[in-house]
């Protein structure tokens, strides 16, 4: 089919392929400025193979592709990002972009096409994994940090509210839970991390059976031991034990011999310095988190008006979280939001009704 025998919707289509396509090659071409090495040459192939679906809508369209129609909504604002940005925020939504692809369904698209959607959405999946593992970490901490300092001061100023109690003493009790929360959400993160750097010191191999294996008994070979209790068969471990003491008088396979024991090197995300950025950093989130549900009343608001606030207030920051966490994930940013929204409100709520009965029988 050519364009004069295509009716005006399959031009407006065409069209708008033909914009989205040249869209999406630009961006992976601008997230290939902010690489190098092997992401940058990936990102560049996947602009090329735009270019080709591209040619492929032009020969369609012919004299009806220059129509000035604008690229989608989304494939725009997924261009402001890369121009401005070029982070895994970025791949997520192309990510998403290319697995959204109506070409498998498009007569008019060629199936090579539609194969090649199918593999982009693949591509740029490994190529966001690998932002997503370098800020795995950090993301955890800042989602959790921040998820709990909405949550819980929530939670603290609705059922201390709901108790009746003068609007001074709701703020005092505010400000109360997000220090405590967040004093006690930094010593658990350096706690946690220095524990797990002793514990793994603790596990790792040292250097004893260099020194010591020379003056064993050769009766009773205690070296044996050592390579049993790593994990290693006992056909590996006499046979390392063996080269340890200088002789391989034992029946084994000399396939079996390992590489000679080297010190491990110390892993870089385990030192103490982590341990002070990982609870600065949590303080930091939850701090800002539960900073939210408070700010109505620290600006004067009291009673049900200063609740509904922020209420109204945390719940547009549980979306926004939930909406990260979706987009990094790759899925739905709106699901996520409202369940981050429902699992929120609903222990906000809970502490509401609580505080309604305390100040029923208090009062």
């Amino acid at each position: 089919m050519n364009a004069t025998q295509a009716t005006p919707a399959d031009i407006k289509r065409w069209q708008q392929y033909l914009a989205d396509e040249r869209a999406e090659a630009s961006v992976y071409r601008d997230l290939a400025a902010r690489r190098d090495g092997e992401e940058k040459s990936i990102l560049l192939a996947l602009a090329e193979a735009e270019g080709r679906h591209e040619a492929h809508w032009l020969n369609l369209l012919g004299e009806n592709a220059d129509s000035g129609r604008k690229a989608s909504l989304n494939s725009r604002f997924l261009g402001l990002l890369a121009r401005n940005f070029g982070s895994v925020f970025v791949l997520a939504l192309a990510q998403r972009a290319e697995g959204r692809s109506p070409y498998a369904t498009d007569p008019h698209a060629t199936p090579a096409m539609a194969a090649d959607e199918q593999i982009h959405e693949e591509v740029v999946r490994g190529l966001a994994t690998r932002g997503r593992n370098r800020l795995s970490g950090t993301f955890r901490a800042a989602v959790f940090g921040a998820n709990d300092g909405l949550v819980s001061n929530l939670s603290l100023v609705m059922g201390m509210a709901a108790t009746g109690v003068n609007s001074h003493v709701v703020l005092f009790s505010g400000v109360a839970g997000l220090l405590a929360g967040a004093l006690s959400m930094g010593a658990g993160e350096f706690v946690s991390v220095r524990s797990q750097r002793e514990l793994l010191e603790a596990s790792r191999p040292t250097q004893v059976t260099l020194a010591a294996a020379p003056r064993l008994d050769l009766e009773h070979n205690e070296l044996v031991l050592v390579y049993l209790a790593r994990g290693m068969s006992r056909e590996a471990a006499e046979h390392r034990a063996a080269e340890r003491l200088g002789q391989f008088s034992c029946d084994c396979d000399p396939s079996l011999s390992l590489h000679p024991e080297l010190p491990e090197p110390e892993d870089e995300h385990e030192t103490i310095g982590t341990a002070w950025g990982a609870a600065t950093s949590s303080f930091c989130f939850f701090a800002s988190g539960a900073l939210i549900p408070i700010l109505p009343f620290l600006f004067g608001m009291s009673g049900v008006a200063g609740l509904i606030l922020a209420v109204i207030l945390v719940g547009i920051m549980l979306l926004g979280t939930g909406a990260i966490v979706g987009l990094l994930s790759g899925t739905s940013p709106m699901t996520r939001g409202l369940r981050q929204l429902l699992i929120g409100l609903g222990a906000a709520a809970a502490t509401y009704l609580l505080g309604l009965a305390f100040g029923a029988t208090l009062g």
